[in-house]
């Protein structure tokens, strides 16, 4: 008997009218209003206003501002966050690693053309009960974010780049501690200069050799 191979089906096209404007493009206003703002005191009239779309246009394409700043939070992750992992997996070792990681947050964290300071760090700090699922989202994402430190720290020592006995979840709790204070010293004005001189003050502290 012949087996004929279920082709795969094709996916299912959004009903209604097709988006009428640019989806990607008003996502990245809505990224910059919640990186500003925070979650709660963003406004669907402010998030609207800077997408260029109505609320109705906002809820088809995105479901909700719940979903709108999942999404928001996706593209910051990959966009201008995306320097934190590629830091961590492309150095040689794990020193070049954090030094890269927090001299470039130094860098990104002041930018003019985007809000100051780390968004997954600050979209939450104010949020009240009602939106403690959001903020249990991004705690998820921080502690990934110390994870993949310790996880580089760990590498380095098993190549025996730190010296024995080094903890390594508490030098990732150390490195993740200054990133974050980098990123609270951004959003109150802080320059990159005064952000690199607190980075490279933080790798003095690095307990192996420094290269």
């Amino acid at each position: 008997m012949k087996i004929v191979e279920a082709k795969p089906s094709k996916p299912a096209r959004p009903r209604g009218r097709p988006l009428s404007f640019d989806r990607e493009r008003a996502l990245e206003q809505a990224m910059h209003v919640f990186w500003k703002r925070g979650y709660e005191a963003a406004s669907v009239a402010e998030l609207t206003a800077a997408m260029g779309i109505t609320a109705p246009s906002l809820y088809t394409a995105f479901g909700d501002k719940e979903q709108l700043f999942l999404a928001a939070i996706e593209r910051y992750a990959n966009g201008p966050a995306a320097g934190f992992p590629a830091a961590l997996e492309e150095e040689p070792t794990a020193y070049a690693a954090i030094r890269r990681l927090l001299l470039e947050a130094a860098e990104e964290l002041t930018r003019p053309e985007h809000p100051k300071g780390c968004m997954i760090s600050m979209a939450t700090t104010n949020c009240s009960e009602a939106s403690a699922h959001i903020q249990a989202a991004l705690i998820k994402r921080r502690e990934a974010g110390n994870t993949g430190i310790r996880c580089r720290i760990e590498c380095g020592m098993s190549k025996g780049e730190l010296p024995a006995g080094t903890c390594a979840a508490g030098l990732a709790d150390f490195y993740s501690t200054v990133y974050r204070g980098m990123a609270m010293q951004a959003a109150d004005g802080a320059s990159r200069e005064a952000l690199v001189a607190v980075a490279e003050n933080a790798l003095r502290a690095w307990p192996g050799e420094k290269a």
